[in-house]
């Protein structure tokens, strides 16, 4: 049966491929990190020729969702989100070195889930929702603290998780234990004042300036996995963007 025998027919040939591996990632049959078959078992596998795999192939690079490795292959684009703070705040060890903050999770319920938050994921409003609450640390220096909301249903696992089993990066553990892989993100920054509860946690005084950065995380089918809102102290805010 040809790989394209499910695809979309109102779709263009390379478009309908597309579809189809993204498909196979989100099932687990082609996982973060690894390769994908090549472009001549693409091609015969989907009865068509090479030329349409790669546009199908450069479509996806583009995206974000694959990358080629010259002389080795094309593989899964596993994404280093967890690194994107370095874009808004100074975060160095002893050495000078970038380092990823260390985390702590600081209360994790079910409760309604909020408007903004239902909206990103796209729950109904008040459904039962996995609320994180988490602490991220430069060194011992407060930086962060995050309200996280997820799917309860899709984040099971994480419920009954010992808190300590949480470790610092969130979304390796979303992936080894609910299966649900982050690939890409959309931020949004702007500018608040932190609340009285935010003040204790980050040491600041009640209304200091804070950055909030909102974040809608995606699966490669661009379905949403997780909302998060984080809150820092805008004095150790920067912004760095390269313009070419």
């Amino acid at each position: 049966m040809s790989l394209l025998a499910e695809a979309d027919p109102r779709l263009s040939r390379y478009q309908q491929l597309r579809d189809v591996i993204v498909a196979r990632i989100v099932d687990g049959q082609w996982r973060a990190g690894a390769a994908i078959p090549t472009e001549a078992e693409l091609s015969r596998d989907a009865g068509v020729a090479v030329g349409t795999v790669r546009k199908a192939i450069d479509l996806l690079v583009a995206e974000g969702i694959l990358d080629r490795v010259q002389g080795r292959g094309t593989f899964v684009r596993r994404p280093s989100l967890d690194r994107s703070l370095f874009r808004f705040f100074r975060l160095t060890d002893d050495s000078g070195r970038q380092a990823v903050p260390r985390a702590r999770i600081l209360g994790r319920t079910l409760a309604p889930c909020p408007v903004e938050a239902a909206r990103a994921l796209g729950l109904p409003e008040g459904i039962p929702a996995l609320r994180l609450d988490r602490l991220r640390l430069d060194g011992e220096t407060p930086l962060l603290v995050e309200e996280i909301w997820l799917d309860a249903e899709r984040f099971a696992p994480l419920v009954d998780l010992a808190v300590v089993d949480f470790g610092d990066l969130l979304y390796p553990l979303y992936e080894r234990l609910c299966g649900e892989v982050v690939a890409m993100a959309d931020e949004t920054l702007t500018a608040s004042g932190a609340t009285p509860a935010q003040a204790r946690i980050l040491g600041l005084r009640a209304g200091a300036p804070v950055m909030v950065i909102d974040r809608i995380a995606r699966g490669y089918d661009r379905h949403p996995v997780e909302w998060r809102r984080s809150h820092g102290a805008a004095d150790r805010f920067r912004y760095r963007v390269e313009i070419r």
